[in-house]
């Protein structure tokens, strides 16, 4: 079974004091969804759920980082914001492929700077409540993920700097 790389984002923002969860409607399945789509070969997972966001929605988000082992100082390399889950999930034909394949989906959580789109998004994008959720047409995965974070959005983002667990200190200690 041939497998694409995907990425979505669980895109959240505070409006008239309560947080909102922004979705999509998609024209050719019909349901509300996460924004999102599939990886470009010419970047990561976190760079791909960042850009479809902006074409999807319009909004620019900061993607909100899971506690992660430290990288040392001096380390080389850049570290790459990690998703919240990797799913798996069968799918029918779409523009990528002409029959039913896997999306490994790798699912973001993000903040909008503003609930407010800075540039014309490619769907109708809306904001919702979680008490909205329930009368929508969107998949039942989306809905049990969206009510899990819901309670938990104001202490995720409580925070800018991103928290991280110092593996190498705890493990010297």
């Amino acid at each position: 079974m041939i497998k694409h790389a995907t990425s979505s984002v669980f895109v959240f923002c505070q409006l008239m004091g309560r947080w909102r969860l922004g979705l999509i409607e998609h024209p050719r399945l019909g349901r509300h969804m996460l924004v999102g789509g599939h990886v470009e070969a010419d970047e990561t997972q976190a760079e791909a759920a960042v850009r479809e966001t902006v074409e999807e929605s319009g909004l620019h988000v900061r993607l909100l980082e899971l506690p992660a082992p430290f990288l040392p100082a001096g380390y080389p390399h850049p570290q790459v914001p990690a998703p919240w889950w990797i799913t798996e999930m069968m799918v029918p034909a779409d523009n990528h492929l002409a029959e039913p394949h896997v999306h490994v989906d790798h699912q973001y959580v993000a903040v909008a700077e503003s609930s407010m789109p800075v540039s014309e998004p490619v769907h109708p994008f809306a904001w919702f409540d979680a008490d909205e959720l329930a009368g929508l047409a969107m998949f039942e995965d989306t809905r049990l993920l969206a009510h899990e974070l819901f309670p938990r959005i104001m202490a995720l983002t409580s925070t800018n700097a991103p928290r991280r667990v110092d593996v190498l200190a705890a493990l010297a200690g």
